[in-house]
Formats: structure tokens, sequence, C-alpha cells
């Protein structure tokens, strides 16, 4: 019988919900659930302090202490990792376990599926994941992004009320759900029952392209532009952030300099940045944009 770990860290339950839909065409008895817990939890919903507080540490990747956990195995024939981007980087409790001795080991040698549930970035976040599979020599077969679909600026405002208030619900009645979509999270099981033919009968190598021919994933443009610039700024902000903040008012001040920037930088200075880029660059480049979704979509090295 295969043997397969489970593993994720859901604050809301909105990526245990993608995980359960993921796993149901596995046989439950082949199935070893592992959840992640702080050993200080984060809350839920988040404050706002709190909330950008946390973005130093995590886009520079510094591990926290997570309450013990242990394998009832001593390997798996698959390990699905699922995790959600923080400030275009793996959340806390997920970097930690990647950087867990014991976990690594059970990476080596392993296949690894990754599910990611988010607002609608993850590419960079999926590129630390990998570096962090590739080290522990596992084998990344397998990516299943699950995003909310509406609009930059429509999912910016949502999202935030719902981690800010805790309510899925719509913001003065206007605006769409926050979050993955139901149907999007149904999906999860096509995707599972893909992972599960792979894993029993087909082998892991034609599995993204099998994911890819579902036509459910897509990297729209906007985001791969933000993207590639984003994460540069964040890790400027998060350095500022350790070396100037070295006592709690002064982190307090630099942080909250950092909140107004990047509420100013997402509702006002990306919109005409993306405008500009959509009428005067994209048309010109459309191959390379081609090329770096198609990276991004696969699964071959840098």
């Amino acid at each position: 019988m295969k043997k397969i770990l489970a593993v994720g860290y859901s604050q809301s339950g909105q990526l245990n919900a993608i995980l359960d839909q993921f796993l149901k065409p596995f046989d439950p008895q082949t199935i070893e659930r592992l959840y992640l817990y702080p050993e200080k939890p984060f809350p839920f919903p988040w404050t706002a302090d709190v909330f950008f507080d946390t973005m130093p540490e995590c886009v520079l990747e510094e591990g926290i202490e997570l309450a013990p956990f242990g394998f009832d195995a001593p390997r798996y024939d698959l390990i699905v990792l699922a995790y959600q981007p923080w400030f275009l980087s793996p959340s806390l409790p997920v970097t930690s376990l990647l950087q867990n001795p014991l976990f690594q080991r059970m990476l080596k040698d392993t296949p690894v599926v990754t599910l990611i549930g988010g607002r609608n970035m993850w590419l960079n976040a999926q590129e630390s994941v990998k570096l962090y599979i590739r080290k522990a020599e596992g084998k990344l077969v397998g990516n299943i992004p699950f995003m909310d679909r509406t609009s930059n600026l429509i999912s910016a405002v949502t999202i935030l009320h719902w981690m800010l208030t805790g309510r899925k619900d719509r913001k003065w009645n206007i605006f769409p759900l926050p979050g993955v979509s139901d149907e999007d999270i149904k999906s999860g099981a096509r995707f599972g029952n893909l992972v599960k033919e792979a894993l029993e009968v087909k082998g892991f190598d034609n599995l993204q392209a099998s994911i890819m021919a579902t036509g459910l994933i897509e990297i729209p443009t906007d985001i791969l532009f933000i993207e590639q610039r984003a994460k540069k700024l964040f890790r400027i902000w998060a350095n500022l952030i350790k070396k100037k903040g070295n006592t709690p008012g002064k982190r307090k001040t630099f942080v909250t300099l950092f909140k107004y920037y990047l509420l100013v930088a997402l509702f006002m200075v990306a919109p005409l940045l993306l405008l500009a880029y959509n009428l005067l660059v994209a048309p010109f480049t459309g191959g390379t944009i081609k090329k770096k979704k198609e990276y991004f979509y696969g699964l071959e090295t840098k």
C-alpha cells in the first residue's frame, strides 16, 4: 500500500478545505495528515499591526518555533505540501518546516506535489519552496496553485476584509466573496485524481503537463509583471526594518511606513505602471512573457 504524507498550515481554514478536496480520490488508509501549528500562534483574524509586523521575518525566511510534530512512517511514496504565500514568500510555519532537518530527511528522494492557496501571487513563494526541496534532494513532480480569480485591486480589498475581520462575506455587500472560489476548491478532487493516477500507474514524468492540460491554472500577465519586481522591494524593506528597527518603537515606525508604502504602491502606483506596461511594453514582448509563464507553469530548473 502506498504511503502519502499530506502536510500544511492553514490559518483561515481555506487551505485545509483545498487539501480535503484534493485528497478525496485517495484511500484514507494511505494518508497521514500532519497539521502544522506555530508554538506561538498567529492571530486570526489578524490585527493590522501584527500582519504587517510579520513581513520582515517572512520575506527573509527566518524560521519560527513549531509545536512538536512527528511522522508515523519512516518513508513515504508521496508528500503533498500545502502552503500559503505571505508577502510573496512561503508562510512562516511552512518555511520553518522546510528548514527542519527531520522533514528534510523525509523529502530526500521522495516525490513532492505542492498545493498553494492564496490571493493571486505565488511565483516567488514557489521559487523558494522549490529551492528548499531541491536542497533536501526531494523530487518536485507537480504544483497546483489555487488563486482568487478576481482582479488584483478587488482581491486586495476583499482579502484584507477577510483577514482583518475574520468574516468571509461580501464587503459592504458590494464586493465579491474573498478567497478561492468554492468551484475552484472543489476542483481539487480533479487534480487529486491526476496525482493518484501518476502515483499508482503512470509515473510522475508527465504529471505537470496533465495538471496544466486541465486549463484551470493561469498566470495573468499583470501578476507576472508585479511579482518580478515586488519581491526585490520587499527585501529592501525587510532589511531596512531589521537594521533600523532595533527598538520596539523604531520597528513600529518603520513597519508603519512600510504599511503605507504598500497601500500606496498597490492602489495608486501599480495601476499606473501596469497601464504603461500593457500599452508600451507587453505588445512587443509577447515571446518573452510566454517563455516566463511556461517556466513558472513547469518544473524545469532556472
